[in-house]
């Protein structure tokens, strides 16, 4: 009886060894249209230079959430819509505890991770059902739900915002 199991675990072992070769290795896909979004630093998923970069589609393809928040920059209350911050590093296997996000137009915040995974921050590529141009703050724009949560209406969360966002580090 020993004998057969032992026959048995490493028939078992072997199986299970050889399906572990054949199970795909999932990947980030490259971009095949324009680049909006570098993330780099600390991420397992790198597919184009050294970093895990996003094009437009492939943030659309990720599960999108929308709401609607008051701003310190518009008047009317605004509809944002764009896949979870929190989604969008687990899409790059980011690990870390600091998110450094640079905009278009040099502005820099820092963004503890914490953050993302703690309120349903956004990467915005649309405001009121329309996609974000350069002028009007795109492609990319981190936001913070910032009527659903009291503690969010404060500089500190504003600050942290980013428009015309092109790129993460994580660290």
């Amino acid at each position: 009886m020993p004998r057969l199991i032992a026959s048995i675990t490493r028939r078992a072992l072997m199986l299970g060894a050889s399906l572990c070769l054949l199970s795909p290795v999932w990947a980030l896909d490259s971009p095949s249209g324009t680049p909006v979004l570098t993330i780099s630093g600390n991420v397992g998923a790198k597919n184009l230079a050294g970093a895990a970069v996003f094009d437009l589609a492939m943030l659309e393809a990720l599960p999108q959430k929308s709401f609607v928040t008051k701003t310190p920059w518009d008047k009317q209350p605004t509809k944002f819509t764009g896949p979870l911050l929190r989604d969008v590093l687990a899409a790059a296997k980011a690990t870390g505890t600091t998110l450094t996000a640079f905009a278009l137009n040099d502005y820099k915040t820092s963004i503890p991770v914490d953050d993302a995974r703690q309120f349903d921050v956004i990467v915005a590529h649309r405001i009121n059902d329309q996609p974000i141009s350069v002028r009007t703050k795109g492609p990319l724009f981190i936001i913070y739900p910032f009527d659903s949560v009291p503690e969010l209406k404060a500089s500190k969360y504003y600050g942290r915002s980013a428009w015309q966002l092109k790129s993460l580090s994580v660290d």
